[in-house]
């Protein structure tokens, strides 16, 4: 339960700042010029490798592994949503445009539902970096969780209960990423 906190903390300030960075990245080419170079030179930095500069920032491992997590997700849902947005056909832009339609309208009447299936394949992709990062973080950083859980059992000698914790994580996973599915699918626009 503390790495699913974890997780939810992480994941969901990924998600408040990772879509909206999305949306204005597929809309702007200033934007999109201006942040693509950063997305791609942070992007492929091992999740090890933050959990260190959360810790020298934050000087708690609860945050630190928040911070892990958050940095980690927000590049699936960052990426998805930009392309989604630059999918959409420039034909709804054109009749959005015909009609006088506020930018407002023409994000939540055209451009959301068009881009949502992009921006929810982009949720359930950085689901599964926030659940693989907690283990790692946790394992790390010491304290309660299923990652510290793990690398205790190891330290024990117990590889039983890593077993267990291995089908743990995989079934959490498995049921993190379904619910996602099952909430795509609620609010699919075909």
């Amino acid at each position: 339960l503390f790495s699913l906190e974890r997780v939810a903390v992480g994941f969901g300030l990924a998600a408040v700042v990772g879509i909206p960075l999305g949306f204005l990245i597929g809309r702007s080419q200033i934007a999109s010029s201006m942040l693509n170079p950063i997305i791609s030179l942070l992007r492929p930095v091992s999740p090890l490798a933050w959990l260190p500069i959360g810790l020298l920032v934050f000087k708690s491992a609860d945050p630190a592994a928040i911070w892990t997590i958050f940095i980690c997700s927000i590049w699936p849902m960052i990426i998805n949503t930009a392309e989604g947005v630059r999918r959409v056909p420039s034909d709804y832009i054109n009749v959005a445009r015909v009609l006088n339609l506020s930018e407002m309208k023409i994000i939540t009447k055209i451009l959301f539902p068009a881009v949502l299936p992009y921006v929810l394949t982009g949720v359930r992709l950085a689901i599964g970096v926030a659940w693989l990062v907690i283990v790692a973080a946790e394992m790390l950083t010491g304290g309660v969780g299923i990652g510290f859980w793990v690398w205790d059992e190891w330290n024990n000698l117990n590889v039983a209960h890593i077993i267990i914790a291995i089908f743990v994580v995989g079934i959490v996973g498995l049921l993190l990423e379904q619910g996602l599915m099952l909430l795509a699918k609620k609010f699919s626009y075909e």
